[in-house]
């Protein structure tokens, strides 16, 4: 084995090397929303113990959207976190397949394709997330300026 052939091999690892960097930067967006919904749940558990019957009622539907949101985050930090154990696995691939003389570049293609399929379903739950989101912003806006059919001035 020369140097030109490992060098060659970390040419062939540095865009999923980048791609790590990018899958990281995810996952830490992924952990800060999850970590806010977490945060924003115990409020409303307080407004549960604390409030009027009406209150309770209001935080308890509250609380069924924040719970459906911490689950689809929860499902995009597996998808990322699968994401990355498997673009580490096809950098690994890529050393001990040309150390070891048997590469297999089906098996290394087959595995940065599924790392990529978790990525794309990971922010497909985020987007999902983000959705449920804004949706509930504008409905809490909407019944806050009086603008539902139900509320009158």
């Amino acid at each position: 084995m020369q140097v030109d052939d490992i060098g060659h091999i970390i040419q062939l690892a540095i865009a999923p090397v980048f791609l790590l960097t990018g899958v990281g930067t995810n996952l830490t967006v992924l952990t800060n929303r999850l970590a806010r919904i977490i945060d924003r749940s115990r409020k409303v558990d307080e407004r549960i113990e604390n409030g009027s019957e009406t209150e309770q009622r209001e935080a308890r539907r509250e609380l069924d959207v924040l719970y459906r949101r911490a689950h689809l985050i929860s499902r995009a930090i597996t998808l990322s976190t699968s994401c990355a154990l498997l673009v580490c696995v096809v950098i690994a691939a890529l050393f001990v397949g040309h150390l070891t003389g048997l590469t297999q570049p089906s098996l290394i293609a087959g595995l940065f394709i599924v790392a990529m399929l978790a990525l794309i379903g990971s922010f497909i739950y985020l987007l999902r997330e983000i959705l449920i989101a804004t949706r509930t912003l504008w409905m809490h806006k909407t019944v806050l300026s009086g603008q539902d059919a139900g509320i009158i001035s």
